[in-house]
């Protein structure tokens, strides 16, 4: 049996994207994370230490946000790698990594891309 973990609107400052002045003085990102994990027995004995722990979670995404990647696309394929890695009871992820207010011209809240594997 499978259940989910949401975290929703992790933000962080980063220096992600194309242009070199993003690169140097970064920006704010939002990122989204579910994971589907695999129940086994931390229901039924209601113990914690056989769930995946939603603070090592985040602290995975932080690392990954901290490392410069030209495309958010990168970052998001960055942070599935990474949670699977650390986490092996996850059996899939979905992330959502948000530029918030890009650098295009106009005013835009934020472009975003999902990937899921």
């Amino acid at each position: 049996m499978l259940y989910e973990i949401t975290l929703s609107r992790m933000e962080f400052y980063a220096a992600h994207g194309c242009y070199e002045l993003e690169r140097t003085v970064g920006g704010r990102f939002e990122v989204d994370l579910s994971l589907k994990v695999e129940l086994g027995s931390v229901a039924d004995k209601d113990d914690v230490s056989l769930a995946v722990n939603y603070l090592e979670v985040y602290r995975c995404v932080a690392r990954q946000m901290s490392i410069g990647q030209r495309t958010i696309e990168r970052v998001a394929t960055n942070i599935i790698a990474a949670v699977k890695s650390e986490f092996p009871s996850v059996c899939c992820v979905r992330c959502t990594v948000a530029k918030l207010a890009p650098p295009l011209g106009g005013k835009v809240g934020r472009v975003s891309v999902t990937i899921e594997g």
